[in-house]
């Protein structure tokens, strides 16, 4: 006849240990924490984003279909804003963090930390951000300042 359940809580399945959780955890924080070892190149970012993110993005990250990823710095106080990684995001770690997590939108999570460094190379590097000779890696990364990095405010000091 099946389980019997418990209406106490909730009937969701066995409790998950803290260990099972940290082996599918790949969050990455503002400051860093959980960037995983890597490192990759604005110019290798190039040849990976050519290969699975232009037919989304458009070359060089200018949008269409999907949004644009460059431009729009300044733009924000403006009457329209142009809302992109360069002129909105917050944080670098931010950019990371989505693109290992959500992209390639037909295959998320099959980039590899290596191609993931490179393509947020390669991103920032379009944005002015980094020089399009950047490397990125752990150690590197949560260091650069984003455009819009003051742009938000914090609700939790209210």
């Amino acid at each position: 006849m099946g389980a019997v359940r418990n209406y106490e809580t909730p009937y969701l399945g066995k409790e998950v240990s803290n260990f099972e959780i940290a082996k599918i955890d790949i969050s990455v924080n503002a400051e860093g924490v959980g960037l995983p070892e890597g490192s990759g190149s604005a110019e290798e970012g190039f040849a990976i984003y050519e290969k699975k993110c232009s037919s989304c993005h458009g070359v060089k990250g200018i949008g269409k279909p999907a949004d644009a990823l460059v431009g729009g710095i300044g733009t924000l106080a403006s009457e329209k804003p142009i809302r992109t990684v360069g002129s909105y995001w917050q944080y670098s770690t931010t950019l990371f963090d989505y693109i290992r997590r959500a992209m390639p939108l037909d295959s998320p999570k099959s980039l590899t930390n290596n191609e993931t460094y490179a393509l947020c190379a390669y991103i920032l590097s379009l944005n002015g951000i980094v020089e399009k000779t950047a490397v990125l890696n752990a150690s590197n990364l949560a260091k650069i300042q984003m455009p819009n990095r003051n742009g938000f405010i914090d609700e939790s000091y209210k």
